[in-house]
Parts: C-alpha cells; structure tokens; sequence
C-alpha cells in the first residue's frame, strides 16, 4: 500500500508502462487499472480477479478529448453528457475505435469514463495512458471502497494507492448511446431522473443478459458483488423463519430498530455505505445477513440491482 503523494504516483505510473496493474481510488469504488492498450496487462486484471472473460471492463480517461481518442464514433449525446456530468460516476459505451484492442469481450463498443477524484485524475496524467480498471477485488465479491478491502480481497497486486474511503461507494450509471435512444445498461450512483432531466428518454434493459454470453457493460451478471455470507432480502427482517439459515445471523435495516447494521434512510447515503457494511458483517464472521428491502422507486433503482445480484 503507499499514500497518493508525488514518490506513489511515479511507483504506480512505472508498474502501469511496464505492462503490470494498480489498485487505485475513484470516487464510486477502488478500481484494478491496466494500460488499455496492453493486452497482456488488461489479461492480467483478468487474471488476478479471476473474471470471465466475456465481462467487459470500463476504460479511465483524464478528460472528453482522450476519451474522444478511443472512439469510432463520438455522438452528439455524448459531448452533452460528458460536459453535465464529468469527471463523474457516468460511463458512456460508444463505438469502438479500431486501433484500441476489445476490453474483455468480443464486442465492437468501448465504455469510457472520466472519474471525479484527485488520485485516479493524478495517476491518469502520471502514466499518460488510458486505464481499464474494473473494481479491485475478487469476481463477484463484495467491491472495495477502502484500500484496505482491496488488500485483503486481492493480496497479489503490486501496489495499492491508499486514497481513504470512496465518497459514493456505488459504481458509475453506464449509459449505451450506441442506439437512437439512450440504454440502461446498469444503475449506478447518478439517477435515471438526474440523467433523464439532461438527455430526455432513457430505454430500460430488456431482459437479463446471461453469464457466458457477450455485454456491452459490467455488472450485468447475474451474482455480483456478493459477500461471502449468504443474503435474504426481506421486506421485515423480523418476520423472517431463521430455523433454517446458516449461523450466526446478521441484520441490515434502514429505518432504525435493532439491525446489526443500520443504514441511512436516505438512497445516496445508503449506497455510499453499502458495501462498507457488507465487508463489516462479512469480516465479523456472519453466515447469513438478512437485509431489509428498500422502497421501490427509481431512486432506490442501483441499490436494489445490487441487492438481488448480492441475493443471486
């Protein structure tokens, strides 16, 4: 682990242009960057993840001109979305420009991102180069939003930049303009009515993509950022038969009461504090959490995606 100062960055730049990986802050969760260009240092993402192959992964840019770079072609949309919400927890999937090799999947799309935070911003201008980074832990495991899960989820990689917690703690919203309407393809920390509000209609997923089978997008499979620990949604978690459930038992909540972890009523505090929670009970040694379902409404959309891919 080393701290994000001037002797950090130039460690980390050097391990990037020397074809390995870095573990490093944004302000969603702790991303695994590799240069984007570099095959064999995006196979080994895949690698110490122990992520299929056909699970795409979102490239870092420092700004909408180096994003622009990596583009076939760069829609109207776009330019609109990127000078509202970036550096931003928004990632857009546009076409593919044909020298950038495909990030995971045999797809002809790039998803692309400029995050908002100081150390991923620093790290991008350092190494000068574009960084495909998924979240910085196991495939399928609960993501980081502190170093300190990174190390303890992904012991092997060769630095960690330590940039304290992850303000939103949820990954960014990503956004397919590659059709005539704008696509969901996974809620995130910016709202479909934040994001509405900027480009009009947004067309919701169709059906559930299944895993082994190409996407345009991560998070779109069926378990994702699991504990080890089993989970059961529930709408009280009072009510819920435990005779049948692995011990010791956990409880998450958000409206107070007698929950192991009590969480905010509020869905961008909630979020910000979900994983967090999650790697809590995990690390306390719970088999099983029973966590109480959200309201559902479109504020609570990401939470609930991350819930039942928890739950899967």
């Amino acid at each position: 682990m080393a701290r994000p100062d001037a002797d950090g960055l130039r460690r980390a730049a050097e391990i990037l242009r020397a074809g390995s990986v870095v573990a490093f802050p944004t302000e969603t969760v702790y991303g695994l960057g590799a240069d984007a260009f570099s095959e064999k240092a995006v196979g080994e993402i895949y690698r110490l993840k122990n992520r299929p192959s056909w699970n795409p992964l979102i490239v870092h840019v420092a700004d909408v001109a180096a994003a622009r770079k990596l583009a076939a072609e760069w829609p109207a949309q776009a330019d609109d979305l990127a000078a509202r919400f970036w550096p931003g927890p928004l990632t857009l999937v546009v076409r593919r420009a044909p020298h950038l090799p495909g990030i995971g999947a045999a797809n002809d799309t790039v998803a692309v991102r400029v995050p908002a935070h100081e150390v991923a911003l620093a790290l991008l201008e350092a190494s000068g180069l574009p960084l495909a980074a998924p979240s910085a832990n196991r495939s399928e495991g609960i993501s980081p939003t502190t170093a300190d899960h990174v190390v303890r989820s992904l012991p092997d990689v060769p630095l960690v930049l330590d940039g304290g917690a992850c303000s939103w703690g949820i990954e960014s919203t990503v956004l397919d303009l590659t059709g005539d309407v704008p696509r969901l393809l996974r809620p995130g920390a910016l709202s479909l009515r934040v994001l509405r509000d900027a480009v009009g209609p947004i067309a919701l997923p169709e059906s559930a993509t299944e895993d082994g089978t190409a996407r345009p997008s991560p998070g779109m499979s069926r378990r994702h950022y699991a504990p080890r620990a089993k989970v059961v949604l529930c709408k009280d978690v009072r009510d819920v038969e435990r005779s049948g459930l692995p011990e010791p038992v956990a409880t998450m909540t958000y409206e107070g009461g007698d929950g192991t972890e009590i969480l905010s009523a509020d869905p961008r505090e909630y979020a910000a504090d979900l994983y967090a929670a999650l790697h809590r009970l995990d690390d306390a040694g719970f088999a099983t959490i029973l966590i109480q379902e959200p309201p559902q409404t479109e504020d609570w959309l990401a939470v609930h995606d991350r819930l039942s891919r928890a739950a899967a």
